[in-house]
């Protein structure tokens, strides 16, 4: 033990572990450290010292592309001292510079992925415009699933099912394409498909709310018993209806361009020539910010989430505002589910949401359930799997399975490390019970 005389006659003991304290800019601040040592005595040693890295913007044709060369060795030895100078601020002392300490930490996070993407492409050419327009393309349902946690969330309800309810609304959405398109030949079949998958998310959302709010079951357990309930249904009828449909084909939702936008040079093409569920995600966060914030029912709603009670005592119907919110989440969820058949991939696989309801729940958090924070959260895990394939797309020499985690890890650090203290609604989870 440690003797600290804090007044005469008194002394204060506390051991060596209670006077170290392990925070997290601490943590970061080694981290970058280590990592500029790193680049500095094995990175740009590894690589070829005329090694150039060309970044290309934009589409092609006249007036439409830039090009930049990086040379690779200079640049990364640039960022190494860079990271350890970051490392170097974040491990000062005086607490004043907290605020300088996060900005710098944070811009030496954000750079961390294309630094990684300079260094893969040495030697080659890789289009910066492109990787733009593939991050925002695989955030769609991960911002628009956790958009739908928002709405649910910031009404006191958890919900852990938006896995679940995406699943559904991607299988029941290309079943209804499938055997309206194929069977009856009906036009506009896969618009419709999107209405019956964002139908099927609201009704599985309707269970959860069922189960939550009318008998006060646990909302965690509500929510892994929709999630195990979706696996086993869409499965089934996949087996059953889209394996005997020999019609069944990998048809998509058409781009749809819009005149002058998709002229605005370098990122016209990538952001406004695109397909109808990612036009979607933009108005859903739009429209979801303002009901939220500049709206009675989003004042409603946030009272409800915060202070249930308080809520009541001004005559807000409580479970009814959580009843509502918690169907539009799942609606909002089924339409993240549409965007994996019908817009994506054209098919139905088991099990093919692949984790992105919970990755969607992480964006959520990392935006501190705000829509803009988490759309921030849903572009860095785009930007992650966009990565992983712009790695196989330069022959990075890793095993396919150590790419393919990339999105996962960066959930793991995001939540471990990035996000710091995310404080939830108050009665967030807490079933309601009038007085």
């Amino acid at each position: 033990m440690i003797s600290i005389e804090t007044s005469p006659g008194r002394t204060n003991t506390e051991s060596w572990r209670e006077r170290i304290r392990i925070t997290r800019t601490l943590v970061f601040s080694v981290i970058f450290i280590l990592a500029g040592i790193w680049i500095l005595l094995g990175v740009t040693n590894s690589i070829a010292p005329d090694a150039v890295t060309r970044l290309t913007f934009g589409e092609g044709g006249a007036g439409q592309s830039l090009a930049l060369d990086v040379v690779v060795v200079p640049y990364m030895r640039f960022v190494g001292f860079f990271y350890i100078l970051c490392g170097v601020v974040g491990l000062l002392p005086n607490e004043r510079l907290g605020r300088i300490k996060f900005v710098v930490l944070l811009l030496g996070g954000i750079l961390i992925f294309p630094n990684i993407l300079i260094v893969a492409a040495a030697g080659q050419s890789t289009s910066v415009t492109s990787m733009l327009g593939s991050s925002l393309r695989l955030a769609t349902p991960i911002v628009i699933g956790a958009l739908a946690g928002i709405w649910c969330e910031r009404a006191g309800v958890v919900n852990i099912a938006i896995e679940g309810m995406m699943l559904t609304g991607a299988c029941m959405g290309f079943v209804a394409f499938t055997s309206l398109a194929g069977s009856m030949g009906v036009p506009n079949a896969q618009f419709i498909g999107i209405i019956v998958a964002v139908l099927s998310g609201g009704l599985m959302s309707m269970l959860h709310a069922w189960l939550s709010i009318r008998f006060k079951t646990n909302q965690v357990i509500s929510g892994t018993v929709i999630n195990i309930l979706a696996i086993g249904l869409t499965s089934f009828l996949r087996r059953e209806v889209l394996l005997q449909n020999q019609d069944a084909g990998r048809e998509t939702l058409q781009a749809i361009r819009i005149p002058l936008l998709a002229d605005i040079p370098v990122v016209g093409e990538t952001l406004f020539n695109a397909k109808p569920i990612f036009y979607m995600m933009f108005i859903l966060l739009i429209v979801t910010h303002v009901v939220l914030f500049y709206t009675r029912w989003g004042l409603r709603t946030r009272a409800v989430g915060e202070n249930p009670h308080a809520a009541d005592t001004l005559g807000i119907n409580v479970n009814r505002n959580r009843w509502i919110n918690v169907i539009i989440g799942g609606m909002i969820a089924g339409l993240a589910g549409a965007w994996l058949t019908l817009e994506q991939t054209g098919t139905f696989d088991d099990q093919m949401t692949a984790g992105r309801g919970f990755i969607a729940l992480a964006a959520m958090i990392f935006g501190k359930w705000l829509p803009f924070g988490a759309f921030g959260g849903g572009l860095l895990f785009g930007f992650a799997s966009a990565l992983e394939t712009r790695f196989q797309i330069l022959g990075v020499q890793l095993p396919t399975q150590f790419l393919q985690m990339t999105p996962y890890i960066v959930t793991i650090i995001v939540l471990a490390g990035l996000v710091g203290r995310a404080i939830p609604p108050k009665a967030d989870g807490v079933p309601y019970e009038k007085d």
